[in-house]
């Protein structure tokens, strides 16, 4: 049995989002790694198996589809009330 290709999960989002007529241009089978790993993360999952999930050798690259510090509600200056 083989998985589905990154091509497939693409063709996939594509056609969901189009009867849902949500625009995705600019978006990439690689948002989702990111997106899943980021909730994976949020939800308190072991960052090793994620790092293994995602078929990374280094736990550096994982780091960086953690996106949590990235979100500007989790930012101290959204925070602020002027």
């Amino acid at each position: 049995m083989q998985g589905i290709t990154a091509d497939g999960v693409y063709r996939c989002v594509l056609a969901y989002a189009t009867q849902a007529k949500i625009a995705v241009v600019g978006f990439g089978v690689h948002c989702l790694r990111a997106t899943a790993a980021t909730n994976a993360l949020d939800h308190e999952a072991d960052i090793v198996k994620v790092q293994e999930w995602l078929g990374h050798a280094n736990i550096a690259t994982t780091c960086i589809y953690d996106r949590r510090q990235s979100r500007p509600e989790d930012s101290p200056t959204f925070k602020v009330n002027y």
